[in-house]
């Protein structure tokens, strides 16, 4: 026998469903012997409460709020609520309603949204992050409603009490060393850009880098390379100059700014250069067309945004056990293998 129902465990223990019912949910009383009887046939056949049926007839809701930045400019957080609407699409039947609280790309504007998450009463929140330090003191906090958290793009949380969507970002780092090193036959000098708004000193921005120079510090053979860095504040083009790119052979863009660097590099005509940057902007695509950046190793925002409500969901509308981090598979890009009309 697969599947038992209430009404078949009824009729072995010569009882009422109602009986039933009221032992599986534990409401009301029962004698004790019936109550064993019914507990052992469960167990003997097994028993599954459709907990979708159940929630559908109550007409439950299930709030899940998400805290994001704003996406109205930023194509990259654009695609992450793409995929939550998408997600919020696909399970809106059973129940799923989303509240969005979206913050301007600054501290400020964080902290004030953070009151508002705090004071706000939901079953599940998704969280995006962004701002290192202010992020963990939230958590610490929120910590105290019991509620659970899926964090998206970032992982900031050392201990299992938050689920993570995203990249492993050591290992992104590690795999753009793999791709500078290829083809290397000469002495190469190396400039790490960074392209950084003041709230970019994060984890992930800094396990990038971090994972980039551990490539090439547990491979020892690659003698023949050299490193510089270059702190940039913003997005400023004006703010390159010839003399940084003197005898660099390749650029590594630990974050979404390569094209500011490709953009210098044709408009000065200055050839012979990798670049390696990460997300499918258009900015960025546009250079990887043109050849002027060499790799583009792609998060697949719109995938993050959509995994962590479905973590959500499959913890709080289906009561299952899910992974708690769930890293995004390292997806490297060229031109020979994009397409615009398939993201």
């Amino acid at each position: 026998m697969n599947i038992i129902t209430i009404k078949k465990i009824a009729e072995l223990a010569n009882v009422s469903p109602g009986t039933v019912d009221r032992i599986i949910h534990n409401r009301g009383q029962a004698a004790q012997e019936t109550v064993d009887k019914v507990n052992s046939i469960i167990e003997e056949f097994g028993y599954k409460r459709n907990i979708l049926a159940s929630n559908l007839a109550l007409n439950k809701k299930f709030h899940f709020a998400v805290f994001l930045p704003k996406s109205e400019k930023l194509e990259y957080w654009k695609s992450q609520v793409d995929g939550i609407e998408k997600a919020a699409q696909e399970f809106s039947k059973f129940g799923i309603v989303l509240d969005y609280f979206f913050y301007d790309y600054d501290l400020a504007s964080f902290k004030d949204t953070v009151k508002k998450v705090m004071d706000f009463a939901c079953d599940g929140l998704l969280f995006a992050p962004i701002f290192y330090e202010d992020s963990v003191h939230f958590l610490n906090d929120y910590k105290k409603k019991n509620i659970p958290v899926v964090m998206i793009d970032s992982n900031i949380s050392n201990e299992d009490d938050h689920a993570y969507v995203g990249q492993d970002a050591f290992q992104s780092g590690y795999l753009a060393g793999r791709l500078i090193s290829f083809a290397v036959k000469n002495e190469r000098h190396v400039l790490i850009f960074k392209i950084t708004r003041e709230i970019e000193s994060t984890s992930v921005y800094l396990q990038r880098i971090d994972g980039f120079y551990s490539f090439f510090k547990d491979n020892e053979e690659l003698t023949n390379f050299k490193f510089s860095e270059v702190t940039l504040k913003d997005s400023g083009i004006e703010q390159l100059s010839l003399e940084m790119f003197s005898g660099i052979s390749s650029v590594f863009v630990p974050n979404s700014r390569a094209y500011i660097v490709a953009r210098f590099l044709e408009q000065n005509h200055i050839k012979g250069v990798r670049i390696i940057g990460y997300d499918l902007l258009k900015e960025n695509i546009e250079y990887l067309n043109k050849g002027v950046i060499d790799f583009l190793i792609n998060q697949r925002p719109e995938d993050q945004g959509y995994m962590g409500i479905s973590y959500l969901y499959k913890k709080l509308v289906l009561k299952e056990e899910a992974e708690r981090t769930h890293y995004i598979p390292l997806e490297i890009i060229l031109k020979e293998n994009y397409f615009p009309a398939k993201k």
